[in-house]
């Protein structure tokens, strides 16, 4: 009897995050896939592309780095970028190339698109988006379209 509400008390211990320990903090990792989420969509945000759908995509990459990270708990640090670029390849078929490096747009008719920046590190701790053509940082990953006073 007394192992049946101890059963019962696995699943929502598990749900919770794995590894809680004494329950006190919430799971590191947790934070940081949660602090990335919210990273990624202040960026979409400031391109207009936080609808619905877009968001599923988010929460999709999310899912799939929540298994990583619990893989590899030492990599925390490393989600949001890793997560920057999940969304980047998500959008890609729907919205095209994203984000669109602002240092490179050209108004001359004819031109091709402008290319996207990029994440960097690929795989580190703060992860910015870079224009590869120029190797010149934009923003860091959260801060795209926000003045850059603060440095």
């Amino acid at each position: 009897m007394d192992d049946s509400h101890h059963e019962h008390d696995g699943p929502d211990e598990q749900h919770g995050g794995h590894r809680a320990g004494d329950g006190t903090d919430p799971d590191p990792a947790e934070r940081a896939l949660w602090a990335a989420r919210a990273l990624v969509l202040a960026d979409l945000a400031s391109d207009a592309l936080d609808r619905p759908d877009v968001v599923s995509r988010l929460d999709e990459a999310m899912r799939h780095r929540r298994w990583w990270v619990e893989q590899w708990p030492q990599g925390a640090p490393f989600v949001a970028g890793l997560l920057a670029q999940d969304v980047q390849d998500a959008v890609l078929d729907s919205d095209g190339r994203w984000p669109a490096c602002p240092l490179c747009v050209s108004g001359e008719p004819g031109e091709h698109a402008p290319h996207p920046l990029e994440v960097r590190p690929e795989l580190g701790p703060d992860p910015h988006w870079v224009c590869p053509e120029k190797g010149v940082p934009v923003a860091p990953v959260g801060h795209l379209g926000r003045p850059s006073g603060r440095g």
